[in-house]
């Protein structure tokens, strides 16, 4: 162990764990509400990647002041400790609630932070010294659990609190980074589903132009000095679709796009060494491949996915995606979305702008996985205009899409990156000045 390191165990290191109220108090099922005073974590609240608050439960004030444990305050690190067992979440600054307590599957670690940084602990128990220290303790198969006792006994080393900042620093600034990429590709889609949403469907400029006002569209740039607003007639005319602008015509997505229906891989195994990792629905909604099933490499290349493409699950979780989760085998119950003729921001925000109502389709069926068909691809209508048209539109949304999907490819390699800096740093196998220098190396 580096020089001023040490070594403590969770018991006799400079933290506390506090697990859940499971008293006479503890919340029964018509304590939750959808809204409330406090949120009261629930299993899919703390996952992998931190916390999700995507499904919440809320209790009252009354009942939050009831009960006597598992209170968060902020620098709070949340673990899971039953059913999926090593899930850790940073209750810092940035999570927008302010009352949260834990269920009983889970405990809260609190240190003295002079002695321990939150931050450096939250970056031990996501590494492998600690997972690895976990597998060994859990107990239980159909319901796995780690028990205070047993958390007791993991060891961490504790560097100086000078390191400790440094090494939270460093793997904090490629957090940082994947986290702007996150925000800047939401932001970036948006736009362009705003967009699609004023060209394709409201037709504003058209009704602007109608109305004789302003569409309030820029020129096109470069050498291209027209306004944008020139692509859209100044009339509409009757379709099947009700009307649409003059010129433009109405076309199904299955006439834009080529839907590819993935294979059943389980028919084609892994050949030795030559594989690819399936790209479930599992993976589509992860948007990785981790612990993925394996398949033959040799496949038609209509089935292999790459960065970029985009997958549609028609059944089950019906989600559309611009996949940035390395190379693949599609599976059946997935779609890869592609088009020779039409550009791939038009495919793409045309399934998101059916996707609603293809999820009430499946919600509807009378099976334990709901799904649509392929005549519902077909009656799926867009309203197309010109090819001159759609190819200046395409210099503006090209750019747009392709920039969402590139920076989660980018932030993979980063995560990657963070992931092999992570429990060398830890453990001090690599110190802070030799992983500063292998950053600047490249450019972080």
């Amino acid at each position: 162990m580096a020089g001023e390191w040490s070594m403590a165990t969770f018991a006799d290191g400079p933290l506390e764990i506090i697990d859940g109220d499971r008293g006479t108090n503890y919340p029964k099922q018509q304590d939750f509400a959808q809204n409330g005073h406090c949120l009261f974590l629930n299993a899919g609240n703390v996952t992998a990647g931190g916390f999700n608050f995507s499904d919440c439960a809320f209790i009252s004030a009354e009942k939050d002041s009831a009960l006597r444990k598992g209170k968060l305050q902020r620098n709070d690190i949340v673990l899971t400790t039953r059913g999926t067992v090593g899930n850790v979440a940073y209750f810092d600054e940035s999570v927008q609630f302010e009352h949260i307590r834990i269920n009983s599957g889970m405990v809260i670690f609190r240190t003295q932070p002079e002695k321990l940084r939150p931050r450096f602990l939250y970056l031990f128990l996501r590494s492998l010294l600690f997972q690895s220290q976990v597998e060994v303790l859990r107990t239980g198969s159909a319901q796995p659990q780690l028990p205070i006792r047993d958390i007791d006994r993991i060891e961490i080393p504790i560097p100086p609190p000078e390191e400790q900042d440094a090494i939270a620093h460093i793997l904090g600034t490629l957090d940082d980074k994947i986290e702007l990429n996150r925000r800047m590709s939401e932001t970036l889609e948006g736009m362009a589903r705003a967009l699609f949403k004023s060209w394709f469907v409201d037709f504003e400029p058209v009704r602007a132009k109608a109305e004789g006002r302003d569409p309030g569209l820029p020129g096109r740039g470069g050498f291209e000095t027209r306004p944008y607003a020139d692509l859209f007639p100044d009339s509409f005319e009757d379709s099947e679709l009700g009307e649409i602008p003059r010129g433009w015509e109405v076309k199904a997505l299955d006439e834009i796009a080529r839907f590819v229906n993935g294979l059943a891989l389980q028919k084609y195994p892994p050949n030795g060494e030559r594989s690819l990792p399936v790209i479930k629905i599992a993976q589509l909604r992860a948007g990785a491949t981790d612990n993925a099933d394996r398949a033959s490499a040799d496949l038609d290349p209509a089935y292999i996915v790459e960065d970029g493409d985009i997958l549609f699950s028609w059944s089950g979780s019906l989600e559309c995606v611009l996949w940035a989760g390395g190379l693949g085998a599609l599976n059946q119950h997935l779609f890869k979305v592609t088009s020779d003729q039409y550009p791939k921001w038009l495919c793409y925000l045309g399934v998101h702008h059916h996707l609603a109502h293809f999820r009430h389709i499946a919600a509807g069926k009378a099976t334990t996985m709901g799904h649509i068909q392929r005549h519902h691809l077909s009656d799926a209508k867009l309203a197309i205009p010109s090819p001159a048209s759609l190819d200046a539109m395409d210099v503006v949304l090209t750019p747009v899409i392709e920039s969402t999907w590139r920076r989660s490819v980018e932030s993979r390699t980063l995560a990657g990156l963070r992931d092999a800096l992570l429990p060398r740093l830890i453990s001090g196998e690599l110190r802070v000045k030799d992983a500063e220098r292998f950053l600047e190396a490249r450019g972080l």
